[in-house]
């Protein structure tokens, strides 16, 4: 989506320095003069990690509305900030034209599931059958069989059987496997020919011949005959939108195209579902997809849908909702009244396939480890006693309840099980954490680059494994997560609920947390200090006044755009290093959305021109610039710039060096001083400034302004123009809920 664009503005007049106060108090109104412009031409693609949050159909037909998933915040407290200089813009980050991008690691994973998958339920059935006479018994069991029938044969006593039991002794563990899985072969590039065929095919529709690469990645080495049999298929490139893809097919077929074209409404449909996961669904009712369709012009939607339908471009779900806890059944005799209603509770459902194999997948796996743990009476905590006696536990809380499943995952590791902690953000690992191995960021687990390795049937060597930033948890990873634990294994899923989503589509933990398969332990562990007070009101929906004394929060109102730029700057670099002795590099700035005269793009421009000034010599990027790296859509990891070479762009992260190919700089690199609420989520920093200009009050949330909120460990600075609309958001400003099929998947009879 094409996010509002729009100049800094103008340089702000010289800011007066309020009052220290130690106590917050409420801003004043701020004006805001900031304007979005437009931009033409195609698309750039939804950025990885920013969900939208308006609804998946909605018709977009100047792609200049902001984007529904950042919003606007600001709490009370008034330090004083001195002045400074605006500082110049710097160079826009400027990038290669796009060569041909490589299949995601996202896509080999689901592929490598679906693999694991199978031998999994080919394991499980070989256990399930019958056992003969004894033949197949072991050990205990074939020691307790030989006793059996001496008693029936008199030559032992009965009484045997009940002599005191040995006390238990857990049996030695297997050395642990170190194989890991061998890494995906990396996709072969198209071929010389096939990208000009493609070039030639986008030239005659008049689509810029820039895009030959990504069309080469998402419709294979034959894209140049799928494009000319059926134009629409250009949907499929991320950032293509309908209208652009119907002068395409105009151009390429002529008189012989029109709105009512079956391949239209095949690729409209499959389309609207593409933009849903953008926001998080994983489905869509029926009729909001026949509704979107309408919208493009589709002058029959239903027999649209029907028709995606039958070509299997899409399936149709019909989930039956059972009746909420604690309310009666239906009687014979309410049917005979006619007091039951008629036909299923839900509306039909419409989804791709590759989230319908993930959610059912993930529910099938989550049932397999309830059913397949042994209970056990563990001392300890509510968390360890709940973890002893089931497979699957939902743990939540704040940043302070962290502590406690870190504490369970020690306690464990006494016990003699073998246990792993993952984290969404590989920044927040400790150094005696990443020393031991026992905490791990969740994609380099299942990338096989850390953590326990895997056995020959592809299950991880553990016990007990914990997930932090449970609700960064998407399905499609959650389903490849599951697959690889063993039976027996125990799941942890822990993360506080109030935080934004996924990037991905899917709502694992709420899904879980809504469906009630397993205990939930919710930590009382309130969150420390003046910020955590702070971010506790925001989650119920009140945005308190607190005390700061220290300076913990600051409250800087702005007039408009451009002095929010200014002062934004003028904390990172200046005020915040001087109060407190942090480093820029210590400070992140997190704002509503990439687009206008305030988002990131602006920000960033205005803080590399402070912070690290350069020509951006590499694709727009100089030695020392902060980055946001998204490897794969919906995951973003931030680093430095290091430099470059004949293979790309050389960068320095939590996770080690890394290179980003320079066909993937421009789509998959952005500077990083400044990042969205989701770009964000999972990480936390000594300081944070929050950046709410005028132009953000449309894009607020209650969890949008929590998760910005919550992401300071130290101090939270507050550039605030947004007036009333930060109250009200935090009072009103509930997330759209997520459509997705896994929660009345695991309430199923058969997901329990």
């Amino acid at each position: 989506m094409t996010e509002p664009s729009g100049e800094t503005a103008p340089e702000a007049p010289e800011d007066t320095a309020p009052e220290d106060g130690a106590r917050t108090a409420a801003p004043a109104p701020a004006e805001d003069t900031a304007t979005a412009g437009t931009s033409a031409g195609p698309e750039r693609p939804e950025e990885p990690g920013e969900p939208a949050e308006a609804s998946a159909t909605e018709d977009e037909p100047t792609g200049d509305e902001p984007r529904g998933d950042e919003s606007a915040e600001g709490p009370a407290a008034d330090p004083a900030v001195p002045g400074d200089d605006t500082p110049a813009d710097g160079e826009g980050a400027a990038g290669d034209d796009g060569a041909a991008p490589e299949l995601s690691e996202a896509q080999a994973e689901l592929a490598a599931q679906r693999e694991l998958r199978a031998r999994i339920e080919a394991r499980k059935a070989e256990k399930a059958g019958p056992v003969e006479s004894g033949a197949k018994l072991s050990g205990t069991a074939a020691d307790l069989l030989a006793a059996v029938r001496a008693v029936e044969g008199g030559a032992a006593s009965g009484g045997a059987f009940f002599a005191p039991a040995p006390e238990p002794v857990r049996p030695a563990r297997p050395a642990e496997t170190t194989v890991r899985p061998p890494a995906p072969p990396a996709p072969a590039a198209p071929t010389a020919g096939a990208l000009a065929g493609i070039r030639e095919v986008l030239a005659r529709g008049g689509a810029p011949e820039a895009l030959a690469g990504q069309v080469a990645t998402a419709l294979g080495e034959q894209a140049a005959g799928a494009l000319t049999e059926d134009p629409w298929r250009l949907l499929a490139v991320a950032g293509v939108r309908p209208e652009q893809a119907d002068g395409f097919a105009r151009a390429l077929l002529g008189g012989a195209c029109g709105p009512d074209d079956p391949r239209r409404a095949v690729a409209l449909t499959v389309w609207l579902l593409d933009r849903a996961a953008l926001q998080g669904h994983t489905a869509l009712p029926l009729d909001e997809v026949r509704a979107g369709l309408a919208r493009h012009g589709v002058p029959d939607p239903e027999k649209a849908v029907a028709t995606a339908i039958t070509e299997g471009a899409v399936l149709v779900f019909q989930e039956e909702d059972g009746p909420e806890d604690g309310a009666p059944e239906e009687t014979a005799a309410d049917e005979e009244a006619g007091g039951a209603p008629e036909g299923p509770s839900e509306p039909p459902l419409l989804g791709l396939e590759r989230y319908a194999l993930a959610e059912e997948s993930l529910a099938d796996g989550l049932a397999r480890l309830v059913r397949t743990v042994t209970a056990e009476e563990w001392d300890g905590e509510e968390l360890a006693r709940a973890v002893g006696a089931h497979g699957l536990v939902a743990h939540t809380g704040g940043e302070a309840a962290r502590a406690e499943p870190l504490a369970l995952a020690a306690a464990a590791r006494e016990r003699g099980l073998r246990v792993l902690v993952t984290v969404h953000d590989a920044e927040r690992l400790s150094e005696e954490e990443r020393a031991a191995g026992t905490a791990v960021p969740l994609a380099a687990l299942l990338a096989g680059t850390a953590g326990p390795g895997r056995d020959e049937e592809g299950a991880l060597a553990l016990d007990l494994l914990v997930v932090l930033d449970a609700p960064q948890l998407d399905v499609e990873t959650g389903a490849m997560l599951v697959e690889a634990l063993p039976d027996g294994c125990r799941l942890v899923l822990s993360g506080d609920p109030a935080v934004l989503g996924s990037a991905g589509p899917g709502a694992v933990l709420a899904d879980v947390l809504a469906a009630r398969v397993c205990p939930r332990v919710a930590s009382r562990r309130p969150d420390p200090g003046p910020i955590g007070e702070l971010v506790s009101g925001v989650g119920v929906g009140e945005l308190n006044q607190v005390e700061a004394p220290g300076k913990e929060v600051v409250i800087v109102p702005v007039r408009d755009a451009g002095e929010a730029v200014h002062r934004t700057v003028q904390l990172v670099a200046e005020s915040v290093p001087r109060a407190f002795g942090l480093t820029p590099e210590q400070t992140r700035v997190i704002t509503v959305g990439h687009g206008g005269s305030a988002g990131t793009r602006a920000l960033n421009t205005a803080l590399k021109q402070r912070l690290n000034p350069g020509p951006g010599r590499f694709g727009g990027f100089d030695p020392g610039d902060r980055v946001a790296y998204a490897p794969v859509p919906g995951r973003t990891v931030s680093g430095t710039v290091l430099g470059a070479d004949a293979e790309g762009l050389r960068l320095r992260t939590a996770d080690g060096e890394v290179v980003v190919p320079k066909e993937r700089v421009e789509s998959a690199l952005r500077h990083g001083w400044a990042l969205t609420a989701h770009q964000a989520a999972g990480g936390r920093w000594p300081a944070v400034v929050v950046v709410l200009p005028g132009d953000a009050a449309p894009g607020l949330s209650r969890p949008w302004v929590y998760t910005a909120f919550g992401r300071a460990e130290r101090h939270l600075s507050v550039v605030h123009g947004v007036d009333q609309a930060l109250p009200r958001a935090v009072a009103e400003g509930l997330a759209p809920a997520r459509t997705t099929r896994l929660r009345p998947l695991l309430a199923a009879p058969g997901g329990e």
